[in-house]
């Protein structure tokens, strides 16, 4: 659930002119929480309008006292990534709308901060659906999908990888790499013998990742697999109107929860292939917060 303008100049400016009163060389990580704050000018820094971590950082924005008077620029994923980079190589303070896996935690040192509030509702699955009857006309690729789970790290390494080539290349290398762990994927599982399945992902660099992980895996076994990225809700409904065969994307139970609340009944939850995906606030690590809870409000 992913802005290079007046604001990243404003900021940076407010940043430098704070910390030269504050003693010349003193660096973002030891300023006070209330001049962190005012360097930042009570902005956050977002991604696109329509995400589904846009909304969760509005409702944080309404759920902590101490964000009162603060704002969320909303840009795009792409922008907040250059505004993080930038930020990071002057060891300047910065807020994002961050999310992983992604492979800016790979890029950048930096963390979430504690969400006491719970308003980006704490961790979760990304899960494995299927159209109901796919176990039955495809038992070896169902078996496989069935069997797909890796880490955190495993999706961010593919990710960070892909931004200097291609997801394909990226994703064929941490097979080649990582080639007991496809081996237990794919031990015993029936060949495809030419046989296509039709695969349906989001637009998002984490699904481009294992999506074109699994597509590799299952051509490996005889499969001719095409993979379709399209808004989460046409993923859904793909697959209940047998437009598709399965689903590696879904983010359960907060960012498409809905969605699959509505057709949960009409698929095949194969459960979680990855655990530990999370919604958040991050920051650079050299900055001496920890919690939302941290940051003051606009005077």
């Amino acid at each position: 659930m992913v802005k290079l303008k007046v604001v990243g100049t404003t900021v940076a400016l407010s940043a430098s002119l704070l910390l030269a009163g504050c003693g010349g060389d003193e660096e973002a990580s030891g300023q006070s929480n209330s001049s962190i704050s005012e360097a930042l000018e009570y902005t956050i820094t977002g991604i696109e309008p329509g995400a589904g971590l846009t909304g969760l950082t509005h409702d944080a924005l309404e759920d902590y006292e101490n964000l009162e008077g603060w704002e969320l620029h909303e840009s795009s994923t792409a922008g907040m990534v250059t505004e993080l980079r930038q930020a990071i190589d002057n060891e300047e303070p910065i807020v994002v709308s961050g999310w992983s896996p992604h492979w800016k935690f790979a890029e950048f040192d930096i963390k979430f901060l504690e969400d006491p509030e719970g308003s980006f509702g704490g961790e979760e699955g990304i899960h494995t659906i299927a159209r109901l009857g796919l176990e039955e006309d495809m038992p070896g690729a169902y078996q496989i999908l069935d069997a797909f789970a890796w880490e955190v790290e495993d999706m961010e390494s593919v990710m960070h990888e892909a931004q200097d080539i291609s997801f394909e290349e990226a994703a064929q290398n941490w097979i080649e790499e990582n080639q007991d762990t496809v081996d237990q994927w794919t031990e015993g599982a029936e060949q495809g013998g030419g046989t296509s399945i039709a695969l349906v992902s989001t637009p998002w660099d984490s699904e481009r990742a294992s999506s074109n992980v699994i597509k590799i895996v299952l051509e490996s076994q005889g499969y001719s697999v095409t993979v379709t990225d399209v808004d989460p809700a046409v993923m859904f409904e793909a697959l209940v109107n047998d437009g598709a065969d399965a689903s590696i994307a879904p983010w359960l139970p907060i960012a498409h929860g809905a969605l699959y609340e509505n057709h949960k009944d009409n698929l095949d939850d194969l459960g979680s292939n990855l655990q530990g995906a999370k919604n958040g606030l991050a920051v650079p690590s050299y900055m001496e917060i920890d919690s939302i809870e941290d940051l003051e409000p606009k005077e």
